[in-house]
């Protein structure tokens, strides 16, 4: 007879731990949701005249390897560089650069 109730005691603290890891799950799931930063990709002819000058002015001999755009108006771009390596970059719809970590 003891050997049922600890096993049904078992039983439903398994029960019990499983489903508040399912909770904890879902709580880390939505802190990960909300710092997603909000940039959108955007083809290459949708920057602005003054981004696209001083992209040729600071980077000539580099590639725009991607642009993305937020709803403030601030252009994201992967600056492909000569050697090879990739650098992120942000820029105002103004030609105004941007520091971000």
């Amino acid at each position: 007879m003891k050997n049922y109730a600890i096993l049904v005691l078992l039983a439903l603290g398994m029960t019990l731990n499983v489903s508040a890891m399912n909770v904890s799950n879902t709580v880390v799931s939505e802190v990960v949701m909300n710092s997603i930063d909000e940039f959108v990709k955007i083809k290459s002819n949708q920057l602005t005249p003054p981004v696209i000058e001083e992209i040729l002015k600071q980077y000539p001999t580099s590639k725009l390897g991607a642009a993305y755009k937020n709803d403030k108006g601030e252009f994201k771009l992967v600056m492909v560089l000569k050697s090879g390596t990739r650098r992120t970059v942000y820029i105002d719809q103004h030609g105004n650069w941007i520091n971000k970590k």
